[in-house]
């Protein structure tokens, strides 16, 4: 099994288009690239001035209108392909990017553009991926989201996997792909496939980018990627669960990583050999730690014994520094912390606790942890003890996330806001709807597509389009179920405007208009509801959805066409963009891709692995 981060990466110089590479992949490299420094006088960005970057933008630079344009391009490969490991010490399929789990972290500075040729080597499976968070100005077909911005790539077909009578034509050009984009914001994320449920089997891995910071650090030990995890495929477990409920997740990783008792087990996949996650401190100095939840249905509290966090960013926004004890982070969510070696030397639990009170049980609940170790204590477990960290599924109080760049968002009357209501209906299966619809979306047309063709939208595409551009568009989501609810937004950070238990009245909200928290995942509160606004700055066609994979598996997701007039004008995707469309509608409608059971924007069934 290797876990390390091996990826083809080159840095290039250039001005900033999008040109075919010319470069061949270089050779794989275990670390990650050296960054640029930024040694422009007076401006150094070191341990003691982390809010110092380029000598023009700073840590109060609105990186909405103000954003560096470096002329470098930073240039990966990826491969998405079938693996086995055994990650916690049970042994299953898994999906994976270059091999290893999880994928290699891919490294910018902000200003940069990033360029990732991807190839599909899955067998059967068609894949995109997904930049999660990156705002895509002006591009919004590298967003990554089958039947939405694009045509899912093909998997690799050989005359051994396809019948000449199903398949005929080119087909080597159908199973790769190049994403590229410019990176306007700065801070941790991650990239992952949105076909289907391939992100909870694996495919999924870190992504940075480098920019100030609104506190001091001396170190940054990287992402810390959070993520249940299940014995079975996701694929396998979906088979049931949209008649019988999710079941519970069998344990978690951290960047990949954890034990499982195989001793009271007969199965012989159980084979043991599982690790921690391990990190070092060297007392008296400050660390910066990146957390990022990648889950399938599953929200953390994370804490690390004796130790107390200062968060400086929430997703892509950086706020005003706070300490806490532990942070609360949601599906997809972000959070930048920095943690002072100030305790004795010795070795502390890292606790990434899964919240029994939303999504999936897990059978490890409390057994989800890595190992922090102060230079010069010896290699044992920790003996530390765990603080009282109450369950909930609550985001981190609105009142304390203030981004340090301050917007306003103008005062509105909420009441005639466009408003969605989440439901679940359970005719043969269960389906959740917004505004009832249950999405619905055929990859081989995709939505952009549309927009280019000047055709209808089929209903169950679940569209909204908002045509004023740069207005500011109010938006309620609201639900009476007793389950909370990751919602993310594409091309956007949105302003939390409320957030809030109990039926929605306009009248009585306690809203924030001066500077509320902006990101672009909130938690959607149990029986209750959130108000979110954005500037509508960004013209493409936009993904609105629950980040619980079970969930807009089942339909929950609409989509926003964003300026559509200036969407037209603006999409020239390059040949190669059609040239996908065109593959996999070959590609389904033969007898090789199985039959597509649920809304498109994650699961599909197929071929067993």
């Amino acid at each position: 099994m290797r876990l390390s981060a091996c990826l083809g990466v080159v840095i290039i110089t250039t001005t900033v288009s999008a040109f075919p590479s010319l470069f061949a992949a270089p050779v794989t490299e275990d670390s990650a690239p050296e960054l640029f420094p930024r040694q422009i006088p007076n401006c150094t960005n070191g341990p003691t001035t982390r809010n110092c970057w380029d000598g023009v933008r700073d840590i109060n630079t609105d990186y909405y209108t103000d954003f560096p344009v470096t002329g470098r391009v930073r240039e990966y490969w990826l491969t998405v392909e079938n693996s086995t490991f055994a990650p916690d010490g049970y042994r299953r399929t898994v999906l994976t990017f270059n091999g290893t789990l999880p994928g290699p972290t891919l490294y910018a500075d902000w200003g940069d553009t990033v360029r990732i040729h991807v190839t599909n080597n899955l067998e059967y499976n068609g894949t995109s991926v997904h930049w999660h968070g990156v705002r895509q100005l002006g591009t919004t077909e590298q967003d990554g989201v089958n039947g939405i911005t694009q045509c899912p790539c093909i998997p690799p077909l050989t005359l051994d996997t396809i019948d000449a009578n199903d398949f005929t034509g080119a087909l080597a050009p159908g199973n790769s792909q190049t994403y590229e984009w410019n990176a306007t914001q700065y801070g941790p994320s991650w990239y992952h496939s949105h076909f289907s449920l391939q992100y909870a089997d694996g495919a999924a891995g870190a992504l940075v980018i480098n920019g100030p910071a609104s506190a001091n650090y001396d170190e940054d030990l990287g992402p810390i990627l959070l993520g249940d995890w299940y014995h079975p495929t996701a694929f396998a477990l979906w088979q049931n669960i949209p008649t019988d409920g999710p079941q519970p997740a069998d344990n978690g990783l951290i960047n990949g990583m954890n034990v499982f008792d195989c001793s009271k087990l007969t199965d012989t996949n159980c084979v043991g050999g599982g690790k921690r996650f391990h990190t070092e401190f060297k007392p008296g100095k400050k660390y910066l730690l990146r957390f990022i939840n990648i889950a399938t249905d599953t929200f953390f509290k994370v804490s690390l014994d004796n130790h107390t966090m200062t968060i400086i960013s929430t997703d892509f926004v950086p706020i005003k520094p706070y300490e806490t004890e532990f942070i609360s982070i949601g599906i997809g969510e972000r959070y930048q912390v920095i943690i002072e070696a100030n305790q004795a030397t010795d070795n502390y639990w890292l606790r990434a606790i899964s919240q029994a009170a939303c999504g999936a049980a897990n059978t490890n609940r409390l057994n989800i942890r890595g190992i922090v170790q102060y230079s010069g204590a010896k290699n044992t477990e920790p003996t530390s003890s765990p603080r009282f960290v109450p369950g909930s599924c609550d985001d981190e109080p609105m009142g304390k996330l203030v981004p340090v760049v301050a917007i306003d968002v103008p005062p509105s009357d909420l009441g005639v806001s466009q408003q969605e209501e989440v439901t679940m209906s359970v005719p043969d299966r269960i389906y959740w709807k917004l505004n009832g619809i249950s999405a619905k979306i055929d990859w081989s047309n995709p939505t952009l597509l549309q927009v280019a063709k000047g055709e209808t939208y089929p209903e169950d595409y679940s569209v909204l389009e908002i045509g004023r551009p740069n207005s500011w568009y109010y938006l309620v989501i609201e639900t009476a179920l007793p389950i909370e609810h990751p919602i993310h937004l594409h091309g956007h950070d949105f302003h939390l405007i409320a957030q809030e238990a109990g039926a929605f009245d306009a009248s009585k909200v306690n809203a924030t208009w001066t500077n509320p928290p902006r990101r672009d995942v909130a938690m959607l509160p149990r029986n209750g509801y959130m108000v979110i606004a954005f500037k509508t700055d960004n013209p493409g066609v936009w993904l609105l959805h629950c980040h619980i994979a079970w969930h807009v598996s089942g339909g929950f997701a609409l989509q926003f066409v964003e300026r559509k007039a200036e969407l037209v004008k603006m999409f020239n995707p390059p040949s190669a963009w059609h040239d996908t469309c065109s593959t996999w509608s070959t590609y389904s409608a033969s007898s090789i891709n199985p039959p597509q059971i649920d809304s498109g924007l994650r699961k599909r069934v197929y071929r067993d692995f």
